[in-house]
């Protein structure tokens, strides 16, 4: 990861005191403690933000529960991308991820990641799918039936269920370019690009730790740790050892979209209930 020195970190800012946080934040490496905070922190926000704001919004509304979810995780992840540009101005002087972030240089040829995606996309659109009738339905009926969030099942799409096909489709046209893009980039950035390269202790255990913490932070489906943790872990284990952000960039958001259009498309064809 490209960092500068402390020395050399004054030597370019002299005259600015040091953010002690914001330091630590930029440090190379994360202590253990630490780094689960941030891990996790944005989901607890997320949920929150869903629970008292997004939630009671929409309920006043014709539209499905799914735009509280685009909302809440608007609210928290658009701030942690322009504290992400934030860190890389404290850190260069003007606002860029590379100041910030690791896994930037592009050390692989383009013909090589693109190899790469190609195989990694679809991994982790067949194999989320394939996983939910043995693994997330089984992890939800025995353990989180429980959970009261609207339109909470394990297929993933009850946020969506049992509305009608304008509704549907205005809801993932105006949704869609977030939740089936914006969003999960902003999520690889900051999870692959700001913490995973921070955990250098832990070796080649660091992804694992990674993907697990990031499973776990979708705190709205924990029934889904264990498939997550399955689905992503070639593009997270290849962008780590790579060091080379757009493997994962290419296969999360990637298969995002991949699945918006495919929704899209179903709706469209008059398939109302996904």
């Amino acid at each position: 990861m490209n960092t500068q020195t402390p020395a050399a970190k004054t030597a370019a800012h002299p005259n600015r005191r040091p953010i002690r946080f914001v330091e630590k934040l930029l440090a190379d490496k994360h202590s253990l403690p630490f780094s689960i905070a941030l891990h996790l922190v944005p989901g607890a926000l997320i949920v929150a933000v869903y629970a008292f704001i997004a939630a009671p919004l929409v309920r006043q509304t014709p539209f499905p529960p799914f735009l509280s979810w685009a909302i809440a995780l608007a609210v928290v992840l658009f701030p942690m991308h322009f504290g992400m540009l934030w860190l890389g101005k404290y850190r260069t002087g003007k606002y860029s991820l590379r100041g910030a972030l690791g896994y930037m240089d592009r050390p692989v040829s383009r013909g090589k990641v693109t190899g790469m995606i190609i195989f990694c996309l679809p991994w982790m659109f067949v194999v989320s799918l394939a996983l939910i009738p043995y693994v997330d339905t089984p992890i939800y009926n025995a353990l989180f039936t429980w959970v009261q969030y609207e339109g909470a099942d394990p297929s993933g799409v009850g946020y969506l269920d049992g509305y009608s096909q304008q509704m549907l489709l205005t809801t993932l046209l105006v949704c869609g370019p977030f939740t089936g893009f914006i969003l999960p980039l902003i999520e690889e950035y900051y999870f692959r690009g700001l913490l995973l390269p921070r955990l250098p202790q832990l070796g080649n255990w660091a992804p694992i730790f990674n993907m697990f913490l990031f499973s776990v932070y979708h705190f709205w489906a924990p029934w889904t740790v264990v498939s997550k943790m399955i689905f992503l872990f070639p593009g997270v284990w290849l962008a780590y050892r790579k060091q080379d952000i757009r493997i994962s960039i290419g296969m999360h958001p990637g298969a995002a979209a991949l699945s918006t259009v495919l929704g899209v498309v179903a709706i469209s064809l008059g398939y109302t209930s996904l």
